[in-house]
């Protein structure tokens, strides 16, 4: 049996650690993570561990060959374990550092961390093996454990103390318990209160700990430790915009003032304005970036949407085309607000002309229904109905929608029956849906199939409990049926019980207290209807009432004004025919 380094055998099965040497990525700029090139250079430079001299006896050799065919064939744990059984043995740093790496790999935590603690004894010079135990050690949530091997990482480099804080923030970032992750980076701070990316670090953490006041003292203190670093100053401008917006933008203004040529903070600059609806100045930062990048094309519809907020549709019009004209933004998109530019000028035909050129993208099926919108508006029902059909629901939601609109274009048409069949073919495909119940209910009403309609209603009531039109629907039509009043006052109030405020609610309540005798207690619900919502059919029931209790002046007024805003309300024009000479 020979005696022998296994060094040489190991060499040719163990790949240097690179694979495993994700250090947390950093959320700052100034603190970029160490890359797998920048620890293999620390490796290298790292004083060599003394090596311990193993005979390579039979057992080992199997050891070995079982965990190398254990990884070849994607036994990540089996390949883990048996290296780690190995390092306990030969108590060599670079079979830890296998067992290690292949730990890591398959997510076996606990076997991870053992790994990694038996590498960092062995090869105690080996700062990998102290960062990627820490990254283990937080990312696991165990805070205190990690305090001592966070201690050796920093007193190993103290020069790199910022870039350390910057990097285990994130990781302590996952720790569920808040206010101890706070407590846990106050402490290890603590000495170090020159490095800026500690108050940074602990100024996020008081954020997620709710301590507001906290993060920014600690914040401040890290802009005024590093007055350039521009990722503590825009945080420390973000509080101040959640608390007091004025303080946050000047603190944007006076950082790039000092840094004119960040574009990025100008951008992030230009859309805080937006957010706090100071849409000139906005729209001057805007076009200060569009002039550096004069062919952006989302630099360019950013201004247009400005201008549009701002009434300034002449501009905006402009600013559109242009962003069309640059390319490589989403036409259909550009198309969309052009349309949407149009409709705000009245201008329908060319808002038409655009809406049908939105052909894909998000907003497509928005485009539809403004298309259907617009020709309805113009009268042209069947058009609008084909430009309905050309519309492609990606949701349930907009399926029903879909349904429920083709039956109102054919209601508009007096179509009724075709619209009670839509509705019918449509409830079949969703049973459940309430809206669909409820519409399909109240076409059933329309033909006076009664029995259905209460069918239907109830159903309702059933899977959606707390639908106050549902109760005021069937009450409702028993109360102008003059059937079941009892039953139907109960209904009606149930209905206004749920929806105090519904000016149709408050319309059935009135014409309740009407069938019942008590004229005054209705007027009050029905003038209170009347102003919420000035529905032709609540002023032919107001009216009503009032000549009932003898006020035919003010009833002739009700209807008059009534009829000069709806003169084809078929439901008006029956009361006034019955009343008025």
């Amino acid at each position: 049996m020979m005696n022998f380094s296994i060094r040489y055998y190991l060499f040719a099965f163990i790949p240097f650690l690179a694979a495993c040497a994700h250090a947390p990525q950093q959320q700052v700029e100034s603190a970029p993570a160490p890359t797998a090139k920048t620890n293999l250079e620390q490796i290298v430079e790292a004083p060599k561990p003394d090596l311990p001299k193993v005979p390579l006896t039979d057992h080992l050799l199997y050891e070995f060959l079982l965990g190398d065919i254990a990884a070849q064939r994607d036994k990540p744990e089996l390949a883990a374990q048996a290296y780690l059984d190995l390092a306990k043995t030969t108590r060599d740093p670079r079979v830890a550092r296998r067992a290690a790496q292949l730990a890591y790999e398959s997510r076996q935590y606990d076997t991870a961390v053992e790994a990694f603690k038996l590498w960092q004894e062995l090869e105690p010079s080996s700062p990998l093996a102290k960062q990627m135990l820490l990254s283990l050690l937080l990312s696991g949530g165990k805070l205190q454990e990690a305090s001592p091997v966070l201690t050796e990482v920093l007193q190993s480099d103290p020069a790199n103390a910022g870039r350390t804080f910057a990097g285990i923030y994130p990781l302590v970032s996952h720790v569920p318990d808040k206010s101890a992750a706070l407590d846990w980076l106050i402490e290890v701070t603590h000495p170090y209160p020159d490095v800026a990316e500690g108050h940074w670090a602990v100024a996020q953490a008081a954020v997620a700990a709710g301590k507001n006041d906290l993060a920014l003292t600690e914040i401040h203190k890290a802009v005024t430790l590093r007055p350039d670093w521009d990722v503590a100053a825009v945080f420390e401008a973000e509080l101040y915009l959640n608390v007091d917006p004025p303080k946050g933008l000047e603190l944007l203004k006076k950082f790039l003032a000092a840094h004119p040529d960040n574009k990025d903070l100008r951008l992030y600059y230009a859309r805080a304005l937006l957010s706090q609806k100071q849409f000139a100045a906005a729209r001057e930062e805007f076009e200060r970036l569009l002039k550096d990048r004069p062919d952006s094309p989302d630099l360019a519809f950013a201004v247009a949407l400005i201008s549009m907020q701002m009434g300034d549709y002449a501009r905006a019009e402009q600013e559109l085309q242009q962003a069309l004209s640059k390319g490589g933004k989403d036409e259909s998109t550009v198309h969309y607000y052009l349309a949407q530019l149009n409709e705000v000028r009245q201008n329908d035909a060319a808002a038409l002309e655009q809406y049908r050129l939105v052909q894909d993208g998000e907003y497509s099926y928005a485009a539809r229904l403004r298309e259907v919108a617009l020709l309805d508006k113009a009268g042209k029902l069947s058009e609008a109905r084909e430009a309905l059909h050309r519309a492609e629901p990606k949701t349930d939601q907009q399926r029903v929608q879909l349904i429920m609109i083709d039956a109102q274009l054919l209601r508009e048409d007096k179509k009724y029956e075709d619209s009670y069949q839509a509705l019918t073919q449509g409830l079949e495909k969703f049973p459940e849906n309430p809206d669909l119940l409820y519409q399909t209910a109240m076409a059933a009403d329309k033909l006076n199939k009664e029995e259905l309609f209460e069918q239907l209603i109830r159903k309702l009531m059933k899977i959606a409990p707390d639908n106050a039109h549902a109760y005021n629907a069937l009450g409702y039509s028993l109360l102008d049926r003059n059937q079941r009043i009892p039953e139907a006052i109960k209904l009606v109030e149930k209905a206004y019980q749920l929806a105090p405020d519904d000016a149709a609610i408050i319309d059935s309540m009135g014409w309740g207290q009407y069938l019942l005798g008590n004229l005054d207690k209705s007027v009050e619900f029905l003038n209170r209807a009347y102003k919420a919502d000035p529905d032709p059919e609540i002023a032919a029931h107001l009216g009503e009432v009032l000549w009932k209790r003898g006020d035919k002046d003010e009833a002739r007024k009700v209807w008059a004004d009534s009829a000069k805003a709806n003169p084809d309300n078929e439901a008006l024009k029956a009361v006034m025919k019955r009343f008025l000479p």
